[in-house]
């Protein structure tokens, strides 16, 4: 029962102040103050989110009534904060929207009223930063950012300089404050934010996480290197175990691999506003559009993993990557959800209405050629409709109370594989042997992390064991 103060104990309160009484009040009525607070429902910290990995969004979506789909929009209706990753531009071909001179793949476009279907959906955050950020230049980050303001969606990860760009985009819910920090690790660097100064205003762009790589390779092939390097007359860094050639870094070992790192002072800014946002909200997420790999598609690089435990050291209670369009494992560290690839969401990579010259150029095709031919050469190189994985994936539900995390379901979805180009990309829920290979799949990624997923009808559950304090 909650106890409230009453009118009576509220006039002694002000009565034993007025005659000089202490500033700390006798015990009771401190008590009365304190459980005052008992009042405010986002106090209970009671917060359920539905994470979700790419949305590209290129058709309408609130036309669609099938059950499995309607029961999808519900669940992330009901969800506290549902956030996905805007792998889309919001634009109208203005005067101000001119393409760059270099694109994440294909240039992303679709109408701003499609800003509003997402809406309808139920997302009420989203991460702008990613490789596609700036296909349209600073006219289409802004024209983007304008459209999800106005569908009423919280966006982050880009901003008019790089203080803006790293910082936390908050939404308001009755189970308490959200931070959402979004970052790309794959990005053009046309599109990286600059810092602003007193004399030299700062670049537009997206919140970077830069990284190193070093390529180990055994003796035989980096005698090879060095020999190449040489030969060619290439100047730079060239150590007796270290050579660097066509700005890639090579160093003699006994065992092949890759050795990735964030860069120190990305990471220590993006830290730094995990700090901030931990001491502004009760809870922290932060998500990284990050296509870099491990050994293959389905293994996080060693620099996403540094990073991911970096935040969550920091404050962070969720960490989700996205980027490779492909589902990766989850862990759960320090008591707090790490998901490595939430892979799509929404995939209509296929229905773009329009493409600059540039591409069409780079797939070979003549001036006149139009965008279902562009299309179907890209296809030659890379078919996305045949690419199975990329058309099954899950809504990661952590559940918190007072900033604990309960458990997580994962709520298995399939995105119609098998399907033209004109339907495919549209997500639903999937059930039976769909449904049972998906979360079959998310158990073998996560195994290695130690995470145990459970397969209870057609979702998924990570039950969460003893909390581990900071």
């Amino acid at each position: 029962m909650t106890t409230r103060i009453g009118s009576g104990t509220a006039m002694l309160l002000l009565v034993w102040l007025f005659l000089g009484g202490p500033l700390n009040p006798s015990p009771a009525v401190a008590q009365d103050v304190q459980r005052s607070g008992d009042r405010y429902e986002d106090a209970a910290g009671e917060i359920t989110l539905a994470l979700v990995g790419d949305a590209i969004i290129t058709r309408k979506m609130s036309i669609f009534d099938e059950p499995d789909f309607l029961s999808m929009v519900e669940l992330l209706r009901d969800a506290t904060a549902s956030i996905a990753n805007l792998e889309m531009l919001f634009h109208d071909y203005g005067p101000d929207i001119i393409p760059a001179s270099t694109s994440g793949g294909a240039y992303m476009t679709a109408d701003p009223a499609l800003a509003d279907e997402l809406k309808w959906m139920g997302f009420d955050m989203v991460a702008l930063a990613n490789n596609h950020t700036f296909d349209w230049g600073i006219g289409g980050l802004r024209a983007t950012q304008q459209a999800i303001a106005a569908a009423g969606i919280k966006g982050a990860g880009t901003g008019e300089n790089l203080a803006r760009a790293r910082a936390p985009a908050y939404l308001e819910t009755t189970g308490g404050r959200v931070a959402l920090i979004s970052l790309a690790s794959s990005f053009s660097d046309q599109s990286r934010a600059g810092p602003q100064r007193k004399d030299v205003r700062g670049r537009p762009g997206l919140n970077p996480l830069r990284h190193s790589t070093i390529y180990e390779v055994p003796a035989e092939d980096f005698e090879a290197i060095q020999r190449v390097k040489e030969t060619l007359g290439i100047g730079g860094t060239a150590e007796s175990d270290v050579v660097e050639l066509m700005g890639s870094t090579f160093r003699r070992s006994e065992r092949p691999g890759v050795v990735t790192h964030p860069h120190e002072g990305d990471l220590a800014a993006i830290v730094q506003e995990v700090e901030n946002a931990r001491r502004q909200s009760d809870l922290v997420v932060v998500t990284s559009h990050s296509h870099e790999g491990a050994e293959n598609r389905f293994l996080p690089a060693q620099f996403v993993v540094e990073f991911a435990h970096a935040v969550v050291d920091a404050g962070a209670d969720v960490f989700f990557a996205h980027g490779p369009h492909v589902l990766r494992g989850v862990e759960i560290y320090r008591g707090k959800p790490i998901f490595y690839s939430l892979s799509n969401f929404i995939f209509q990579n296929e229905t773009l209405e329009f493409q600059p010259g540039d591409n069409y150029e780079k797939v070979g095709l003549p001036a006149d050629a139009l965008v279902a031919d562009f299309h179907d050469r890209r296809a030659e190189s890379r078919d996305w409709l045949a690419d199975e994985p990329n058309w099954d994936s899950v809504i990661a539900s952590p559940v918190f109370r007072d900033g604990q995390l309960q458990e997580v379901v994962l709520h298995p979805i399939g995105l119609g594989y098998g399907l033209k180009r004109p339907d495919i990309g549209r997500p639903m829920l999937a059930h039976g042997a769909l449904a049972r290979k998906i979360l079959e799949r998310m158990q073998e990624l996560s195994a290695p992390y130690g995470t145990t997923i459970e397969i209870d009808g057609d979702v998924g559950r990570i039950r969460v064991g003893p909390q581990i304090s900071r």
